[in-house]
């Protein structure tokens, strides 16, 4: 009898059918696997608005293309192993996406350079000669001594409460014990330094000396003569000057950031911002370096310095040179497509640019006014928007933009509202003070918010500190995370370090114990995962955990989602890994 053509198409179907899964059974043969069962395992899916509550327990990771195939139930799980799969018992440990840190300073933090030699914190320069007289160049072709460590909060108490009031002032102090090499001392915060006679002397500063865009150059009240204090880019400037005579500054960049990768992996980090990439003391070529050695363990994203005292036009051109969006050798992950540049200063030192006069008066020279300053004004910053945020084919640069005080803020706000281009993703960082006529433009303009809580200066019961300068009006909403978030605008957590620690879950218990601009946990994850990827421009590819995303991730040793909070900072990275590959596992013993 003749075949009817529904029964011809039903085999056929079926030939058809059973020949896929032939060849699927030979590709799954071949194909290699890692198996992660028994997990806590949250996907941070952003299309998920409940992923918190209802983690999963198995992921498959494929071996050759370092992505996931696969989230789901243990039994599922394993039916994609093979001969050459190998299957991770987590033991109900919790599994997260691996974190982002969109501001911090990983070479900076490690870096023997600009902070070899360490002296006390909170204690005047008489106390810090012992310190000092020990340290020694770092560069045979040098006489540069370079130090760190004193806090910025004691170099202000020191100009009110010694300098103003006749003590001699650090230069002379610091000549003591060392007057004929050049000696720099970075603050903590690294937007002052104490220098001596003989550095003030190579940088050519004298009481005639003006002060730069963005730097503020201290001199005596009688005498007019330099006192050894330099202010926000006035430091930059004599550091610049101090690395010049560095033979070894590529060694000594690349070796510092081979140790803040390393401390990356340790942290469960996984893709950084690098918040200040000082490209005149080729710090951009560190990477690049690690990337050819294939130690680069982190997916990276430059933020090029703008220097504020250098030519605009110069600049801008030389900045176009530098951009990638993608550092194609050993196919690592790196890319110079941001611009960091500074609105103002710090609070604590009342450089942050404010709409109205602080309390405190330090009478910086320059800034009668009492508002603070600007490294960059709204009118340049538009400048440089216009000529950098889109350029050339398919180029453009995000910008990370420094902004600390309410009128810092609003500047910043202004110029892109003035010059933004369509599909641009700038970010503001830090964001301490911020007016309330302000908090909607963020989500308004499509500007992302970066915000740091890490450090134990922004928790409620130190906010006296900033109220001491601010007063305590401005001060009720000292870094207003919750106000952002409620208005629907793009959010980060960053650290800033080495400002603050490298250890997010410190930042993301601090994040829920803000008083009135609490988030939650869940809320804390996602600023520290796919918020950031979004940041990064990488949100489809990293952020969160589903099938056919590269597999970042973490494991660590606690539920961060149902523990109580104050135990949120105590959990421990057990494993890191990178596109699949493993790049950090706890030592069990």
């Amino acid at each position: 009898m003749e075949m009817r053509n529904s029964e011809r198409c039903i085999l056929q179907w079926l030939y058809i059918l059973v020949s896929l899964s032939v060849v699927y059974g030979r590709y799954t043969r071949w194909k290699s696997f890692a198996i992660y069962t028994n997990g806590v395992i949250y996907t941070v899916d952003p299309f998920d608005d409940e992923w918190d509550l209802h983690p999963e327990e198995a992921m498959v990771v494929n071996d050759h293309t370092g992505y996931i195939e696969y989230i789901g139930d243990n039994a599922v799980a394993l039916q994609y192993r093979t001969d050459s799969s190998y299957v991770h018992d987590l033991g109900g440990n919790t599994v997260l996406p691996g974190f982002h840190d969109v501001h911090m300073h990983p070479l900076e933090a490690m870096t023997e350079l600009g902070g070899g030699c360490s002296v006390p914190s909170n204690t005047p320069p008489e106390n810090m000669l012992y310190n000092i007289s020990q340290c020694k160049p770092r560069d045979d072709a040098t006489a540069w001594v370079l130090g760190h460590g004193h806090s910025i909060e004691y170099s202000i108490e020191y100009i009110l409460e010694h300098i103003n009031n006749g003590g001699r002032p650090p230069n002379e102090i610091i000549d003591e014990v060392m007057d004929t090499n050049p000696v720099i001392i970075m603050e903590e915060t690294s937007h002052s330094v104490w220098v001596n006679s003989k550095a003030l002397e190579l940088a050519g500063i004298t009481k005639d000396t003006p002060n730069n865009p963005g730097g503020i150059i201290m001199k005596d009240a009688s005498t007019g003569e330099p006192n050894g204090i330099l202010f926000e880019n006035a430091g930059n400037e004599i550091m610049d000057l101090a690395m010049k005579s560095f033979k070894n500054l590529d060694e000594m960049n690349y070796d510092a950031l081979l140790l803040g990768l390393e401390e990356l992996r340790r942290n469960g980090i996984t893709s950084v911002c690098d918040a200040r990439t000082y490209w005149k003391r080729n710090h951009h070529d560190a990477w690049k370096m690690a990337c050819d050695d294939k130690e680069l363990t982190v997916r990276a994203v430059l933020g090029l310095w703008a220097y504020p005292h250098m030519n605009d036009a110069e600049q801008i051109q030389r900045l176009k040179e530098l951009y990638t969006n993608g550092y194609n050798k050993n196919e690592c992950f790196l890319k110079i497509n941001e611009i960091k540049v500074y609105s103002d200063g710090l609070l604590e030192s009342t450089t942050g640019a404010m709409l109205k006069p602080y309390v405190k008066n330090f009478h910086l020279p320059g800034l009668d006014e009492n508002i603070g300053m600007n490294y960059f004004t709204q009118e340049r910053l538009e400048v440089y928007f216009e000529h950098l945020q889109a350029f050339g084919y398919d180029k453009g640069f995000d910008f990370h933009i420094h902004a600390i005080g309410d009128r810092g803020v609003e500047e910043v706000l202004n110029a892109i509202e003035k010059t933004k281009e369509k599909g641009t993703r700038h970010r503001m960082t830090h964001l301490e003070i911020v007016n309330q006529r302000d908090i909607p433009r963020f989500q308004e303009l499509d500007v992302i918010a970066d915000f740091q809580v890490t450090g134990t200066y922004t928790l409620p019961d130190k906010l006296y500190r900033i109220e001491n300068v601010v007063g305590e009006s401005r001060a009720k909403n000292f870094i207003p995370v919750k106000s952002v978030e409620d208005t629907g605008a793009a959010v980060t957590l960053s650290s800033d370090w080495d400002v603050s620690s490298l250890n997010p879950f410190i930042s993301i218990q601090h994040a829920t114990q803000r008083g009135s601009q609490s988030i939650s946990v869940k809320s804390a994850i996602e600023m520290r995962t796919i918020n950031a990827a979004y940041a990064m421009r990488q949100e489809n590819e990293v952020g969160c955990l589903s099938a056919g995303m590269a597999a970042d991730f973490v494991v660590i040793n606690k539920d961060i989602l149902n523990i109580p909070i104050n135990q949120i900072g105590t959990a421990k990275v057990l494993l890191t890994a990178l596109q699949g590959e493993i790049i950090y596992q706890l030592d069990k013993k």
